[in-house]
């Protein structure tokens, strides 16, 4: 039998409050740490049609909250479909039935946000993969903590917006907030894991663990939670991947997202469908073993909805990100800004315009990657 993927989703959860976390860095110690993760999208529909798909949005067509039914299934097939072909049991569990691509899903259900206690309803899904395995099947579980989004949207989205000046002055409270919040995954995700090991599925399972985007605590005016900008907060993520293949390491080099499915499927020995088109991701395996390319250009989009209610339906906020430097393109005003992140980690100098090469260089890339849209 070939292994059973487990995909544990925390969504909104920042990268550095998992490196401050006890749990999480226990699970650091016993995993593939990829410390410098980033989303195609920071907001959860068009990351995660991203990971699902091994492709940006801009190909698949899920590049703004609008396009969920857009993604073209005919063209782009989703790591589901791959397993459900190869005689997996596929199950997602979610808060919408928008938020990841629902092809290839045996079941596809919709929890209760606001009421459901997912420690309880999680462990219950583990056993009864655990059964379906011992029987003889493989399984594909993808398992979404919702509860940090359901409370950035009761006490952050419902009652500021981006431009809250109550919102921005109070850097330590939203803190304390995000911290409760945080709090509560990492306690769920302490049961989830036990159970996992409980059940022994950490055996026979590759297991990926990651945050599909991170949240704004107030570091910059015109974003109070995610969605409008493409700054690290937002996009830098964090994935561990566990398999008793490999030995437990930290890659600190950058990795795209979509670079994920391709790992799995390799890690399987699956192949790509060359009747679908090709994956903008790339398999993590060779940097694992120590021989890969370090540190390829990440691509990210989202839509700016500036002083609206509701975001655009066409993103109009572009960036590509090396592991030095970032460039963002505001198509809404048709500003640049470059950073050099290294010396800048925060974004605050915008040096665009200060006659560096690097811009041009970066500013091809950029428009080279808005322009591709699937054939």
């Amino acid at each position: 039998m070939k292994k059973n993927i487990i995909i544990i989703l925390i969504d909104g959860a920042r990268l550095d409050f998992s490196k401050n976390s006890n749990i999480f860095n226990t699970l650091k110690s016993k995993s593939i740490f990829f410390s410098n993760s980033i989303t195609y999208a920071p907001y959860t529909t068009g990351a995660m049609h991203a990971v699902l798909s091994a492709c940006y949005g801009n190909r698949t067509g899920v590049d703004s909250y609008w396009h969920v039914f857009k993604f073209k299934t005919n063209k782009f097939k989703t790591l589901a479909e791959y397993l459900s072909e190869n005689g997996y049991y596929t199950y997602a569990d979610g808060h919408t039935k928008l938020i990841i691509p629902k092809y290839g899903f045996n079941q596809f259900n919709i929890h209760d946000e606001h009421t459901i206690d997912l420690v309880e309803w999680h462990s219950e899904l583990l056993e009864k993969m655990n059964s379906i395995s011992k029987k003889g099947q493989n399984f594909f579980l993808y398992l979404h903590y919702s509860n940090i989004h359901t409370g950035i949207m009761n006490e952050v989205l419902k009652v500021y917006n981006n431009f809250s000046k109550e919102y921005f002055d109070n850097h330590d409270l939203n803190i304390q907030r995000y911290s409760k919040f945080f709090k509560n995954a990492e306690s769920y995700f302490e049961k989830i894991i036990e159970k996992i090991y409980d059940l022994q599925l950490d055996k026979n399972s590759i297991i990926l663990v990651l945050s599909d985007h991170g949240i704004s605590v107030g570091e910059k005016i015109g974003e109070r939670a995610y969605g409008a900008f493409c700054y690290d907060y937002t996009l830098k993520t964090f994935a561990y991947l566990l398999n008793d293949s490999f030995h437990s390491q930290e890659i600190s080099s950058q990795v795209r997202q979509v670079d994920f499915m391709p790992t799995i499927l390799e890690m399987l020995g699956l192949k790509m469908d060359n009747n679908y088109e090709k994956f903008d991701g790339e398999s993590l395996i060779p940097l694992i073993k120590g021989k890969g390319e370090i540190g390829k250009i990440a691509f990210s989009q989202t839509g700016n909805p500036l002083n609206d209610s509701k975001p655009p339906k066409e993103p109009n906020t572009h960036s590509v990100r090396t592991s030095k430097w970032k460039l963002i393109f505001n198509e809404y005003n048709n500003s640049k800004e470059l950073y050099d992140l290294t010396l800048d980690p925060e974004e605050n100098n915008n040096l665009s315009n200060t006659g560096l090469e690097i811009e041009e260089t970066l500013w091809k890339e950029l428009k080279q990657l808005m322009e591709k849209k699937s054939g």
